[in-house]
């Protein structure tokens, strides 16, 4: 298993601790827990990730307190070649974001082949939340890191394919239960930084880390607490799998289109991936967060941003809906993905004019916000459809190793990020923002330039693949 499938296919009922429970919203008690603990995991996460630059580049990295951090100065010098300040930082913040794309993969092999996914789960809770607390000595500070990005690996990939295993295949309460699920996620992800992130802002970086951890614990013990009423755990028993299912001739174009939009794909989410690095340093530097004689928290735009996300994912599903029920028609997935590529380059011009109108003055929020907004919508037309096309294209023999294959856009886009963040300290602000914009247009042409040339075949049905069969 190379990624958690989220809606796992059952051959065995008896998995399922009580179908007729109803007990959580018209839901299966289970899901009730599973919500909350993804919630509370996620939380965590989202504390670390809006905190993390900040962090290092207002206390951490300073000359009088980076000598104090075991292991930064090899890593300094045999990784990273030297950087110091904000550069270091943005790196630092890359490799982290990046490789939390990776170790699920680990993560679900360790599952599959020996822990079995519950025990792979609450071992992660455990890693991630001693790398939470770990965050509040500073000189433990890259164990804090390495310990955070093995806990994510453990935990990420072994929780959501939980959620479907509540349900037997043919149960219509299962798709509403992911987006109850969904909703917790998103809810968690807008209250971090108003938690976690006044906390570390306000009353010290390691408040905020804390309560992270303090809030990873409270989702571990509600998962254990949860074993009653969650599916049953199908430990390795060193079965003898059943024959592969064999890849078609037809399959082979397929991949290869998957090969070239990986990269694409990855280049067109530069700007979404700043939000959590330079953007932030920006706007702690230069945005009007001061009204009425208060100070608002930098890691309050993201909340603003999470906020924004959340709903223009709903409101552009609600319009392409809309628009099928009126026209019987609406945009393949790379129509799509060209249209949500507008709107992050127009998203990228905002903070361009932000930047350029500025002056020696402090950026009122406007811009900022219209970016979040733009962005949020190009976001919803790019990232949920990106996923829904290498689903619908992948061969069926293929099905799972083509999600952890996605993911690996998500990877290169986060590592691309921590490289190019470190120029914000030397470059120009408003043409760093234009190098955000090129990133966005190339993503337009390119989609564009796809759906002309690969447009049949990323359309039709993979083959099944099963023994040869077509």
């Amino acid at each position: 298993m190379t990624a958690a499938e989220a809606t796992p296919e059952l051959d065995d009922f008896d998995q399922i601790a009580d179908p007729a429970d109803r007990a959580f919203l018209g839901h299966p008690k289970g899901l009730g827990y599973l919500s909350f603990v993804e919630g509370c995991e996620r939380f965590s996460y989202y504390s670390m990730q809006t905190l993390l630059v900040l962090y290092m580049v207002k206390f951490l990295l300073l000359p009088e307190n980076a000598g104090s951090v075991l292991g930064l100065g090899w890593l300094r010098e045999t990784r990273y070649s030297g950087l110091d300040g904000q550069p270091l930082a943005s790196a630092i913040f890359g490799d982290y974001t990046a490789l939390v794309y990776l170790t699920p993969i680990l993560g679900g092999l360790i599952a599959d082949r020996w822990l079995g996914r519950r025990a792979t789960l609450i071992l992660g809770g455990v890693v991630m939340s001693l790398g939470h607390f770990l965050m509040a000595f500073q000189g433990l500070f890259v164990f804090a890191l390495l310990s955070l990005v093995v806990g994510v690996g453990l935990f990420k990939g072994n929780i959501a394919s939980q959620v479907g295993e509540l349900y037997r295949p043919n149960d219509l309460r299962r798709a509403m239960a992911f987006q109850i699920f969904y909703i917790a996620i998103n809810v968690s992800v807008i209250a971090a930084p108003l938690v976690s992130g006044t906390l570390g802002e306000k009353a010290g970086w390691h408040y905020g880390f804390a309560c992270a951890g303090v809030v990873m614990v409270i989702g571990l013990l509600l998962y254990i607490k949860a074993r009653p009423f969650l599916p049953k755990d199908a430990r390795p028993a060193g079965k003898a799998a059943s024959p592969d299912a064999k890849l078609q001739a037809s399959d082979w174009p397929r991949l290869a289109a998957l090969a070239v939009l990986v990269p694409v794909l990855a280049i067109s989410l530069l700007t979404n991936q700043e939000i959590f690095n330079a953007y932030l340093v920006w706007a702690d530097a230069r945005f009007q967060l001061t009204f009425l004689g208060h100070t608002l928290p930098t890691s309050w735009m993201i909340t603003i941003d999470a906020t924004l996300s959340f709903s223009m994912l709903v409101a552009v599903a609600a319009f392409w809906k809309w628009r099928a029920d009126r026209t019987g028609h609406e945009p393949d997935e790379l129509g799509k993905m060209v249209i949500g590529s507008v709107f992050t380059t127009m998203g990228g011009m905002c903070l361009v004019i932000a930047s350029a109108t500025a002056g020696a003055g402090k950026i009122g929020l406007f811009w900022p916000v219209m970016f979040h907004l733009v962005n949020s919508i190009g976001f919803a037309h790019v990232l949920p459809v990106s996923l829904a096309l290498f689903t619908k294209i992948a061969p069926r023999a293929l099905n799972a190793t083509v999600v952890g294959i996605y993911y690996l856009a998500f990877f290169a886009a986060n590592f691309i990020v921590g490289k190019v963040g470190g120029w914000y300290s030397n470059m120009d602000t408003t043409q760093f923002w234009l190098l955000h914009v090129a990133s966005a247009a190339f993503g337009l042409i390119a989609f564009a330039v796809l759906r002309i040339v690969l447009g049949k075949v990323l359309t039709g049905e993979p083959s099944r693949g099963v023994d040869g069969g077509g």
